[in-house]
């Protein structure tokens, strides 16, 4: 699996991501650079190759010098997202997304806002992927994600831990009028369907957003990125 970009590179040069090799714009191997001193400090193998050899590489058009191969993407376990200080821990359950690029931008709000974990299903959904990485911008590297077979097993763990479960969908009481300073575990529904019934008879409750347009639904990343910050803000300031 390819990282590509300066930033993502550097995040995961900063976390526990196993990299094999990091290949460089040779224009850089002169000058003083973070990446290059992370790498050597780290031992990791740096190789300094023309540009047009990069753009052979990359996948995405968009390494800015800094394409690194790492091992694929080591998923946690559903204890280890237990395994917080926080004594408000928050967790985002994503129901079916489908769209690399809704979930890269999901991972991304979720550390931004210090959420503890993200559990996805294993079947019929993105798994992580080079470009789900690029547009988490890094921020992959810092997200504990755990994979699971069964959502609502997965729920149940959460349940037998003292997590509430909440629905982030339609039809439910206002998120800014609900009280959200709980353990809790949002879901987000799949971009086409939304939450699934099945799932939906699983939670202790559903949280909506008023929306005032014509239409009726947000993007899910959107959507996610509304939601957790407005956990945040109420556990925060109110």
């Amino acid at each position: 699996m390819q990282i590509e970009g300066k930033n993502p590179v550097k995040e995961a040069l900063r976390s526990s991501l196993t990299i094999n090799k990091i290949w460089i714009d040779q224009n850089y191997s002169s000058r003083k650079d973070e990446i290059i001193s992370l790498a050597r400090k780290n031992k990791i193998r740096i190789e300094f190759i023309p540009k047009q050899a990069l753009d052979r590489k990359s996948t995405t058009t968009h390494h800015q010098g800094y394409i690194a191969d790492t091992t694929d993407f080591k998923y946690s376990s559903l204890n280890q997202l237990l395994d917080t200080d926080n004594n408000l821990p928050l967790f985002v359950i994503l129901d079916g997304i489908e769209d690399p690029h809704n979930f890269g931008a999901i991972i991304r709000s979720c550390e931004c806002a210090g959420v503890d974990g993200i559990v996805i299903p294993k079947n019929r959904a993105c798994q992580v992927n080079d470009t789900v990485i690029r547009t988490s911008t890094g921020a992959i590297s810092n997200v504990k994600i755990a994979q699971v077979t069964n959502l609502k097993e997965a729920i149940d763990f959460f349940k037998n831990h003292n997590i509430w479960i909440f629905a982030a969908e339609t039809g439910g009481e206002n998120i800014y009028q609900k009280n959200l300073n709980l353990p809790l575990a949002v879901i987000i529904g799949s971009e086409g369907k939304g939450v699934r019934p099945s799932i939906l008879e699983k939670c202790d409750g559903t949280i909506t957003l008023p929306l005032e347009g014509k239409i009726n639904s947000l993007n899910a990343s959107v959507a996610c990125g509304i939601v957790i910050f407005e956990i945040l803000r109420q556990r925060k300031f109110l």
